[in-house]
């Protein structure tokens, strides 16, 4: 276990069972075949930890799941990606959070969830100011997840972060009740880096164009603005720089679960290793292309020179 670990990822740790392909006639007949069914570890904080640990980076997962069967299944996956757990809260009375994922013939997710699990069960109460000593990064794996983390909760968190000289990252889901920039007044102000897709971004804005969405967030006061584009790439922008980074072109996909947060591990990867923005983007990009080529959220990667491989495949 490192005590200095590079990252610390909070957040969601869930346990996937996908299925795939699967048509939209799912419903209307007795049984489907499917040519993939299987058990992965799923949610954004642990898909980041993964990936970033299959990098080679040391990481703290700070999350919540409970003692049953797929919480011993997150548990026993975690230490053999040799993650410092040491945070991680299991609760007996907790129910670990089970997704149904169905991917179409596109590639592209369908989740089935509920709302009765640990997927919407962390405090702020579960993170202790112990928890924030000795990282470097701390991301927030998906602002709108957990209910409890509003925004003064998330500010409270991310000033104990400041204090402590981490880098602040995060990254979201679509805002689950309307939510706007307002309603994340004090939070954003505090960000240097957030990783929404276009979606989010505009659902959180109320615009649609890409300069439009990055000048919102940036005038909030988050230091840096990557929107992840799927098939087109990143959009990159800051006070002073503005990148478009296209995404590697020769990638078949097979599934998308987890390429957001491939994305955004690899670009924290990159952050670490010195590169600069577009280099930053380009790498992400090259892990989110091999992600979309496996079926599961994170078992395409392997390491750092398969991304590194495929970074150097970039015209």
């Amino acid at each position: 276990m490192n005590n200095n670990p590079d990252y610390m990822i909070i957040g969601a740790s869930v346990l996937d069972v996908l299925a795939l392909p699967v048509a939209s006639n799912v419903f209307e007949t007795g049984s489907v075949a499917a040519d993939h069914i299987a058990m992965h570890t799923g949610g954004d904080a642990l898909n980041e930890a993964t990936v970033l640990a299959s990098l080679g980076a040391s990481v703290r997962l700070v999350s919540k799941i409970g003692t049953d069967y797929a919480g011993n299944y997150i548990d026993a996956h975690c230490q053999r990606m040799k993650m410092d757990t040491t945070f991680l809260r299991r609760e007996t009375s907790l129910e670990t959070s089970v997704n149904l994922v169905l991917v179409d013939d596109l590639g592209e997710r369908h989740f089935v969830t509920s709302p009765n699990g640990c997927l919407r069960k962390l405090y702020p109460a579960d993170i202790s100011d112990t928890a924030l000593l000795g990282a470097r990064y701390l991301c927030f794996a998906s602002i709108f997840v957990f209910p409890a983390f509003d925004d003064d909760a998330l500010a409270e968190l991310f000033s104990k972060a400041k204090e402590h000289g981490l880098v602040l990252c995060a990254d979201m889901t679509k805002p689950k009740h309307g939510e706007t920039l307002d309603d994340l007044k004090n939070s954003l102000s505090l960000l240097d880096y957030i990783f929404p897709n276009q979606e989010e971004a505009s659902l959180l804005t109320g615009l649609t164009d890409w300069d439009d969405i990055a000048d919102a967030l940036l005038q909030r006061g988050v230091k840096c603005v990557v929107l992840k584009a799927g098939r087109k790439g990143c959009f990159i922008k800051t006070k002073s720089e503005r990148h478009w980074i296209s995404a590697y072109p020769h990638a078949r996909c097979l599934d998308t679960t987890g390429a957001g947060d491939t994305f955004t591990a690899c670009f924290l990867d990159a952050l670490s290793h010195g590169m600069t923005l577009p280099e930053c983007g380009k790498f992400a990009n090259a892990g989110a292309s091999i992600c979309v080529e496996q079926i599961g959220a994170t078992g395409g990667i392997k390491n750092r020179e398969q991304v590194m491989e495929r970074y150097q495949m970039f015209s």
